[in-house]
């Protein structure tokens, strides 16, 4: 009954965030701009605004920071709450530290301890602390200091993570030089990801080509991904969260340190054919994987794919956000395919992308 009850409470409080968010007029955009593009809409091929069969997402508009979730209405909300029968709760996040694995573009987490109870007491700053009469019971505390790259963990990348080109622009032509600054990205930051709640469906490659986790450098194709879908009955539909196992995340244990293990099969991902696929063909509003950068890598370094295609594809050119390291693994093992996906990014003005998190996928 806790967990129920819990389940519930998550629940009401993400669609209350996501209506709140959606209805009352969004920090970086105007309500009448919004009202014009997305109306009340739900699930279902032809039935969410602003996605064209064969050609993807948007255009939103040209403030736009908030990309293909705009799609995201009170009906499409409603819809994945519907998909709540047992209440049971499944943790995607992974447990993040200064030891974790991470992709080598990113800075390493330090977590360092502030404030601790012997040093309130040996510092004796705080009087209150220290004073026998004011504080007979030696109450003291911890808090910590974070020293954090806003790639790590769990995450969700920003519309402003990937640039291109010389002028440096990111998703809706944004430009360093209109748009960066000293304490980070000014448009498209962390803060503009709503909060997400979606139908969520998983395609578990690795447990359809009935392996552990997949190999070294694996391509998963659009192919594959259909084949995968088929095989588990399995219907993705415009407006969905996507996640693609690969089987890293069994690797992970505590806090992912073994970088070798881990970094071993790290590397397979979709290819650029596999994104179009999804986002183009199947409407998908979220890709994600178990892995810290969902595409195949490394991918081809040729003229028409360039360096990590997929993201340049996904983030710049049609404003779909990605999720990364994503624990899939109990939901492969209860052969959850389809849930109600909920997740709430960081507020930090300036980051790149939600990092350190804790979504759910609710069944």
């Amino acid at each position: 009954m806790r967990v129920l009850g819990w389940t519930f409470v998550v629940a009401g409080l993400a669609c209350s965030f996501v209506l709140g968010w959606t209805l009352s007029g969004r920090p970086v955009q105007a309500r009448s701009e919004i009202s014009a593009v997305v109306q009340a809409g739900g699930g279902g091929e032809g039935g969410v605004k602003g996605w064209t069969k064969g050609k993807g997402w948007g255009p939103w508009g040209a403030d736009d920071e908030v990309g293909a979730l705009n799609a995201m209405t009170p009906g499409s909300v409603k819809a994945a709450l519907g998909l709540v029968k047992s209440g049971k709760i499944y943790d995607l996040g992974v447990n993040y530290d200064a030891e974790s694995y991470k992709w080598p573009g990113h800075s390493p987490g330090v977590i360092l301890t502030y404030r601790g109870p012997e040093g309130v007491r040996r510092q004796g700053d705080f009087k209150a602390a220290v004073d026998v009469k004011q504080n007979p019971e030696k109450i003291a505390w911890h808090s910590c200091a974070l020293f954090m790259n806003d790639n790590v963990g769990t995450q969700i990348d920003g519309l402003g993570h990937i640039t291109r080109g010389d002028d440096n622009h990111w998703y809706n032509g944004f430009k360093e030089a209109d748009w960066g600054g000293n304490f980070g990205i000014r448009k498209c930051d962390a803060t503009t990801i709503p909060p997400i709640v979606t139908r969520g469906v998983l395609l578990d490659v690795a447990g359809f080509r009935k392996v552990d986790a997949l190999p070294e450098h694996f391509r998963i194709t659009a192919d594959m991904l259909q084949a995968t879908a088929e095989a588990q009955g399995t219907k993705i539909q415009p407006g969905d969260t996507v996640m693609i196992r690969t089987g890293t995340c069994k690797y992970w244990g505590v806090n992912g340190a073994d970088h070798k293990k881990v970094g071993q099969h790290d590397s397979a991902g979709i290819d650029l054919a596999a994104a179009k696929w999804l986002v183009e063909q199947k409407g998908a509003i979220l890709i994600g994987s178990d892995t810290s950068g969902l595409e195949w890598g490394p991918g081809p370094m040729d003229s028409a794919g360039g360096f990590i295609p997929v993201h340049r594809y996904l983030l710049i050119e049609q404003g779909v956000h990605i999720g990364e390291l994503h624990n899939l693994e109990e939901l492969a093992r209860d052969r959850v395919y389809e849930f109600c996906y909920v997740c709430a990014v960081n507020k930090i003005r300036g980051t790149a992308a939600g990092f350190a998190l804790r979504p759910i996928a609710i069944r």
